[in-house]
């Protein structure tokens, strides 16, 4: 496995004034840029890094710097950063250096389709008395994608941090898990947010998104919402653990309750969100994330817990109570095809992925547009494994089989955005946060499903 960490350059001085930055390198790291990029470097102190690879654009450098100063491991310490010019924010020749609000004003339609449609957008450059089209965000993707195929082979079973921008950032996590440029605003990074990507080899081969934009370091306890959000935000949180996890064996619809851990692990959950104002709570009817839900409910005593059928797990049918080496002898290669054709599986008198996707995705539709219905801003979800994933492929128009791609660790909180409302495209703003339950990286047992 190769561990990539990817983290967004601190706050610049064009933040701050809502500026758009591309590839212009005016724009510098302000006190508290400097102050949460001397924040990830304690955070990653403990993690043994094989090389550091920056941007070459003075804000993500800087930051790259003062975390590689706050490093402990001696190899990186006696390493430089290395630029790679593959790691430029997305170059937006026509809107560079202004701001937001005159870019709106100076190109409506042009900005329209950034938001809506920002693989369409093109930009019409001149070189040298040359016309060129240029696309943006295509042009991006490509350049992630370039800079995967050239790092990749070099570190094999290594961990590398890579420190960029905002764009960049999210076309490199785009690439390696196959989200289409259209889902562009789909994923944010925040200034000095942290991703933990795992390769099990090269670009297309299988990949994990193990947690995305956590940013509890900075003293944020979730990204904050979006300049304009007018919709609904979701926090989607995994049951704690149970016996049945721990042991690895599959439980499915078996009512299998939290053991001690699992208890400990929601409690950490209840204090992580004790100060985050939720309006509503929905929990899957199964017991396991029912009392997960109610032990963070405790913080919350004037919310009710709503119980969806829609939620539930996964049924696994005649694989449910068996551990793998049981399922692998009663079924010879039905757990291979699992693990890498998951949504083409149907489960021995049970469910397959597309089943539980409709099942789920309908409940989280309801959920939203009720929260719109009743002007509530903020819910607690709280579901399994199979599902969470299932979910984080409908928000990233992603299929089935994708459901590896995505880490659901006992007791984590994922982030997702509705800015717009049900018709406009939804925003994974943090995936796998479990820095309350230990740090950096997720540490939990996470188990089979």
């Amino acid at each position: 496995m190769t561990r990539v960490i990817i983290v967004r350059h601190g706050q610049s001085t064009y933040n701050i004034e809502r500026r758009i930055q591309g590839r212009a390198d005016v724009s510098t790291l302000t006190d508290r840029g400097r102050s949460d990029a001397s924040k990830v470097g304690k955070a990653l102190t403990n993690i043994s890094f094989n090389a550091i690879y920056s941007s070459p654009l003075q804000r993500a450098k800087q930051t790259a710097e003062i975390i590689h100063g706050e490093l402990v491991n001696e190899a990186v310490q006696s390493a430089d950063v290395q630029i790679s010019e593959l790691l430029r924010e997305i170059d937006l020749p026509l809107w560079e250096k202004m701001l937001t609000s005159e870019v709106k004003q100076k190109f409506p339609e042009d900005y329209r389709i950034w938001h809506e449609n920002p693989q369409e957008l093109q930009m019409l450059v001149n070189d040298n008395g040359v016309t060129r089209e240029h696309f943006p965000v295509l042009s991006l993707y490509e350049q992630a994608r370039q800079f995967w195929q050239n790092i990749l082979p070099h570190h094999r079973g290594e961990t590398i941090l890579i420190v960029g921008h905002n764009g960049i950032n999210r076309a490199l996590i785009s690439t390696a898990l196959g989200i289409h440029p259209s889902r562009y605003h789909s994923i944010q990074q925040s200034n000095c947010g942290i991703s933990v990507l795992n390769f099990a080899g090269g670009l297309g081969e299988p990949v994990q998104l193990e947690s995305m934009n956590q940013t509890q370091h900075t003293g944020e306890t979730l990204p904050s919402l979006r300049p304009g959000h007018q919709g609904v935000r979701l926090l989607l949180v995994r049951h704690g653990e149970t016996e049945w996890n721990r042991q690895t064996r599959f439980q499915g619809q078996i009512d299998v309750p939290l053991n001690d851990n699992g208890r400990q692990q929601a409690q950490k959950a209840g204090v992580f969100l004790q100060n985050v104002a939720i309006d509503f709570a929905v929990s899957s009817s199964m017991l396991r994330p029912k009392e997960t839900a109610e032990i963070i409910l405790r913080h919350h005593p004037s919310i009710n817990l709503e119980l969806q059928d829609g939620l539930r797990e996964i049924s696994h049918g005649l694989w449910e109570g068996k551990l793998e080496a049981e399922i692998e002898e009663e079924f010879p290669g039905e757990l291979e095809r699992w693990r890498t054709i998951p949504g083409q599986v149907q489960m021995p008198e049970g469910e397959n992925l597309q089943q539980v996707w409709e099942r789920s995705t309908e409940a989280w539709q309801n959920i939203v547009q009720t929260a719109l219905d009743n002007q509530r801003q903020t819910g607690l979800i709280v579901a399994h494994d199979a599902t969470n994933k299932t979910l984080l492929c409908h928000i990233l128009g992603l299929p089935t089989d994708n459901f590896w791609n995505f880490r659901q660790g006992n007791g984590a909180v994922s982030v997702i955005d509705y800015p717009s409302g049900l018709n406009g495209v939804p925003v994974l703003q943090a995936m796998n946060i479990t820095t309350h339950l230990g740090g950096v990286l997720d540490k939990t047992a996470a188990g089979a499903l």
